[in-house]
Parts: C-alpha cells; sequence; structure tokens
C-alpha cells in the first residue's frame, strides 16, 4: 500500500459504535471521517472519495442497502470497496449484501482483529486493481505487474500468516489438508473431542457501566489470558461469542483431562486478573463459568460458496453450552458431564498403571442406580495427579439432568481447584454431603434437609448445599412454588 493514510468512512447511527470503530482504526495509522446517516454518507462520500467504506444497515430514513445501491449506480464512486457492518445475522441480508455487490459482510459484535485483517486485504487489492486498470501495454506496464505480483505474493504470505489469528492450525489441518487454497464447503472430519464453554457473568451489566474502548481493553487482557491456558493444554478456541468462549480438545486420549485442567488454570488466572481489575475501571471481580463434555464433534466448513466458517458442530457442543448454562443455576464455577470424567480418569490411570507412582483417584460421592457401576464407586478425599501439583483439582457428583433438547439424563460434576478457598472444608465435609445426596435421592427429604443444614452451617457459601436444602423445603412444603430449575 501507498505511505498515504488510507480515507476510510464510518457509517453508524450509534455514536458508541463509532468512537470504538475510530479508535481500532486510528490504533493501525488510517484516517477516517464518520457519518451518522445515509444522506450524510454519500455527500462526505462525493467531496472526499473514501479508500473504504464501513456501512451500517439498520439506520432511519436511508438504511445501508440503499446507501450501496446508490454508491454503485454512481461513476465516481462505484468501485469503492464497501464492508458491510451490521447486527442483522440472518441469511437473507448476508445474500442480499453480496447481490448489491458489498466486498464483505461482518456482523456485530465483531472480532477486532478480524476485521482488521479484513480492511488491510481489501485495501491492497483495491490498489492493486486500481493500478492493474491504469497501467499501459508496454514494457513500463510489464515491470510493474512484476513488481505487482511479487507484491500480490508477499501480501499473500503476509494474509497467510495472518489467517492463522482466525483460524486455528488444528482447524487447518483439517479442512484444507493441501493447503489454504484447497479450503472448499463441505470438508469435514468425524471424531471424539472435548468441548469447553466459558461465559462471563454480568457482562452486559459491566459493560453499560464503562465506555466501549474500556471493555473492549479488559475483554483483551481477559481472552488473552484464557487463550494461553487453552493452549497451554493442547486445545484452541473456535470461536469468540461476545463474552464467551467455545474451545476444542482434540489430543488423543487426553483431550477430556486437557479441557479439565484448562479450566482450572483459567480460573487461576482469573484470580491473577481480578487482583489487578482496577486499572481496567472494574470495581467488582469478573465471575465465569465453564461447561465441558466430551463426545463425537463434525469439525470442517459450513455455509455457503458465497461464504463460509470453520466450525464444530454436534451434540458434544450442545451438552457443553448447556452444562456451561447450569453454572448460573447450581452457582458452580466449573461443571462436567460424566462422559468428560470417565475419560479423564481412563487416561489418567494408564499413565499411573505404566509408572510406580502410586494411583491418585478423584474426589467423588458413592450414589445409588447406575452412576455406582461406572464412575462412583468410593468415598474416598483424594485428587488427580497432573504431575503438576498446581493442577491438582476435585470434583463431586451434584445432579442428574435432562439438558434442553436431549432425551436421556446424564451426571454433571462440581469441579474445583485444589487452591480454591473453600477446597479444604468441602473435602472434610464429603462424607456428611453424600449423605444428604443418598437421603435426597431416596426421597427422605427430612433427613437430607438436616445433612444440608449442617453442611451449610460448616459452609454457608456452598451453593450447591444450598440449592439442595430449598429443593428439600420444596418437597416437604416449607416453601411455596417449585423452585426448580427449568432445564
Amino acid at each position: 500500500m501507498s505511505n498515504k493514510s488510507p480515507y476510510i468512512l464510518l457509517v453508524d447511527d450509534e455514536p458508541a459504535n463509532l468512537i470504538l470503530l475510530e479508535e481500532l482504526l486510528h490504533l493501525k495509522g488510517y484516517t477516517t471521517f464518520s457519518a451518522v446517516s445515509g444522506n450524510e454518507a454519500l455527500s462526505l462520500a462525493r467531496v472526499h472519495r473514501p479508500d473504504l467504506i464501513l456501512l451500517d444497515i439498520m439506520m432511519p430514513e436511508l438504511n445501508g442497502f440503499d446507501v450501496c445501491d446508490r454508491l454503485r449506480k454512481d461513476p465516481t464512486l462505484q468501485t469503492v470497496p464497501i464492508i458491510f457492518l451490521t447486527a442483522l445475522d440472518d441469511d437473507t441480508s448476508r445474500i442480499k449484501g453480496l447481490e448489491m455487490m458489498a466486498d464483505d459482510y461482518l456482523t456485530k459484535p465483531f472480532n477486532s482483529r478480524l476485521l482488521l485483517a479484513k480492511v488491510e486485504n481489501i485495501l491492497q487489492l483495491s490498489q492493486m486493481r486500481s493500478q492493474v486498470v491504469s497501467t499501459e501495454f508496454n514494457q513500463q506496464v510489464k515491470e510493474q505487474s512484476k513488481r505487482q505480483i511479487a507484491a500480490a505474493w508477499e501480501a499473500n504470505e503476509y494474509l497467510s500468516e495472518k489467517f492463522h489469528l482466525f483460524v486455528p492450525e488444528q482447524l487447518l489441518e483439517r479442512i484444507a489438508p493441501q493447503g489454504v487454497e484447497s479450503i472448499q464447503l463441505g470438508n469435514v472430519t468425524e471424531e471424539e473431542l472435548t468441548i469447553l464453554f466459558c461465559d462471563i457473568r454480568g457482562f452486559t451489566a459491566i459493560a453499560e457501566s464503562q465506555e466501549a474502548r474500556e471493555t473492549f481493553e479488559w475483554l483483551n487482557a481477559l481472552f488473552t489470558k484464557m487463550s494461553d491456558c487453552i493452549s497451554s493444554h493442547g486445545g484452541f478456541i473456535d470461536k469468540y461469542l461476545g463474552d464467551a468462549i467455545m474451545a476444542v480438545f482434540d489430543r488423543p486420549n487426553s483431550h477430556a483431562r486437557d479441557a479439565i485442567e484448562a479450566s482450572v488454570a483459567i480460573q487461576k488466572s482469573l484470580q491473577e486478573f481480578n487482583a489487578d481489575r482496577h486499572k481496567y475501571n472494574l470495581s467488582s471481580p469478573v465471575n465465569i463459568g465453564t461447561g465441558i463434555h466430551t463426545g463425537i464433534g463434525m469439525i470442517g466448513t459450513l455455509g455457503s460458496d458465497r461464504r463460509m466458517d470453520s466450525t464444530v458442530i454436534g451434540d458434544v457442543v450442545n451438552t457443553a453450552s448447556r452444562l456451561e448454562n447450569f453454572t448460573k443455576i447450581y452457582g458452580c464455577t466449573i461443571i462436567v458431564s460424566e462422559k468428560a470424567l470417565l475419560h479423564a480418569r481412563e487416561f489418567v490411570n494408564s499413565i499411573n498403571s505404566h509408572s510406580d507412582s502410586q494411583e491418585h483417584l478423584l474426589l467423588k460421592c458413592q450414589l445409588p442406580g447406575k452412576a455406582q457401576e461406572t464412575l462412583i464407586s468410593s468415598s474416598q478425599t483424594t485428587v488427580m495427579d497432573s504431575q503438576l501439583p498446581s493442577a491438582n483439582y476435585y470434583y463431586r457428583w451434584i445432579d442428574r439432568v435432562t439438558p434442553r433438547g436431549k432425551q436421556q439424563a446424564i451426571d454433571i460434576y462440581e469441579v474445583w481447584s485444589s487452591s480454591s478457598p473453600d477446597c479444604e472444608v468441602k473435602q472434610l465435609t464429603q462424607a456428611l454431603f453424600n449423605k444428604g445426596i443418598q437421603g435426597w435421592q431416596a426421597g427422605k427429604y427430612v433427613a437430607a434437609l438436616g445433612y444440608f443444614q449442617q453442611l451449610a452451617a460448616q459452609n454457608p457459601v456452598d451453593t450447591v448445599v444450598n440449592l439442595y436444602i430449598e429443593r428439600c423445603q420444596q418437597k416437604l412444603g416449607l416453601l411455596p412454588g417449585d423452585q426448580n430449575p427449568n432445564y
């Protein structure tokens, strides 16, 4: 690109969005000017002729589609690149945007890195096309074309490097085994994976109390810490979902253990982040809920020939998302499915069977029924050893639920780190917790309530215990209505 700073026209009827885009683009050296309506955008475009337009769709009087249509009919502006940046996330709108010859279509909330890469790519391509059109068929043209080809190749290599920021290497290996050029719609592989969903609690309230750029600053700082925890345990981030993360763990045999240990590491990094939260204008600590499930997933390209995305789909993804939602109901930081814990234990036991070290189990409680035949066979209070003392963690059974959209019930477990504040009291009271759960399972609600009230006296912040106290009181008619969670 030339030394001249490209002019980018920003069109959005929300001033906060314009401020955020201006900050983001100015940091990359771009010059911007803004319009809060379609008519103002057309006027500014005719005066300044921008190098690129970032165009919102939903605006009063003249919407983004109408603006794009008029620009494409204007001989002096019809070649200006246009990127739709909108909250409209439906296929009909995407298709309409492409039919109107927009250069790209991004939805809000957007990934800032992806947006910057798109802007840079389109500006480079626009400049190269302009050069090709304006050159003459002579030796100078040939020499210039050679330079352009070299520049395009260099730009392609640069963009390939940037591409890895948006599509992890583990995904590319599956959807593009012969290189990026081999990506096509329908490339898919099916395999056993562990999916981790993380979600920031109370994000909307936090964002409303801050300037947009402040929110972006601490979100990126926190996501960087979380990403480090995920990648250091063999996982990769499939996508950012606003204030949430979906991560995939795919290392053969160990992917469930990797995901659980990554979730524990994330909670530890969150403590470090919260210790410095005041520099991000955060008055209260940030809290995160995590759901983990193991199962068969399909990794591939999804969409259309004009717009596709790499993703992971399957019941394993949906269930992990449901487990993350359960953390809000049970007040836990990490909830894991029985299938994920079984997979993790099998891997750890296979390691210990080939070593001289003592076998380590997980904290567990004894219950009747199917679970006793599989995972829950002892009431010992022990710890999984990942050969890294800081990664030790415990779990306990908390419920059998039928997540929305599923036919079969699954057992779910709370996981916590050995360094968590109430870890010791949970270990010391595990036998009492087992009795309370057994009473609840047997329908002996008076006895169960007594056990849980004893537990609450020793650990008042145990949210699972407090939930079972309410459930017992409801069964005994001590509380009005049915407050059981709607799964």
